[in-house]
């Protein structure tokens, strides 16, 4: 079980915090408005009324003590920057931030954040590439235009070949990492592997030829 504290209990660092709890973390939610707090005080572990921006009220939280800071507060862009430097001077090794725009994100990479993060933008991309794709359970960018996507097989492609599902123009330029049916894992599958429906494919490969070959998928 991990401990996080969030600062900032919006609608992202509250949907953040209870998500947190709902998977048996241990979580702080801290923001200055008492509604709030109050709000979510019985969902999470612990919920504390407290300036962001003032170094004793943040140091009397321990915060040193957690696994992950989220600071995520919203528009605020001055009291998100003061928050970090607080954190920073309290010996806060794992800082992660939300970011609101491009002058707000190269002022905390200066600062040295462990990550920062444009939940918008991201989710935004996610629900676009879930919508366009139902048969993508999941998928992670490697950078360089290249992912890594997983793809639950269909009914229609009972019988068919792997090869034969996933054709590139030039060939090869999709990768099948591994198979799961059933409980059990094929990894680096042939081409000539034997599709069944409802198998998880983890495949690897630039986004648009992945985007090409996921309708075939379905």
């Amino acid at each position: 079980m991990g401990q996080f504290a969030i600062i900032g209990l919006g609608r992202f660092g509250a949907a953040t915090a209870l998500e947190l709890s709902r998977l048996g973390h241990s979580v702080l939610g801290i923001d200055s408005n008492s509604r709030l707090v109050e709000k979510y005080a019985d969902q999470i572990t612990r919920a504390a009324i407290a300036d962001a921006t003032d170094h004793d009220a943040l140091g009397e939280l321990g915060l040193g003590d957690y696994d992950v800071v989220l600071v995520a507060i919203g528009e605020d862009i001055e009291a998100s920057l003061v928050c970090v430097v607080q954190l920073k001077t309290l010996g806060v090794k794992a800082i992660w931030v939300k970011s609101s725009s491009r002058a707000h994100h190269l002022i905390l990479a200066k600062l040295g954040v462990t990550r920062i993060i444009h939940p918008e933008e991201e989710m935004g991309v996610r629900i676009a590439q879930v919508l366009s794709y139902p048969m993508v359970n999941d998928y992670i960018s490697l950078g360089n235009g290249d992912f890594v996507v997983e793809i639950e097989t269909s009914e229609p492609l009972d019988g068919r070949t792997l090869g034969d599902v996933l054709t590139t123009n030039p060939p090869g330029l999709i990768r099948a990492l591994l198979i799961r049916r059933k409980g059990e894992t094929t990894l680096n599958p042939e081409h000539t592997f034997i599709l069944r429906p409802h198998d998880t494919l983890i495949l690897y490969g630039p986004l648009q030829q992945l985007k090409t070959a996921a309708p075939k998928l379905r």
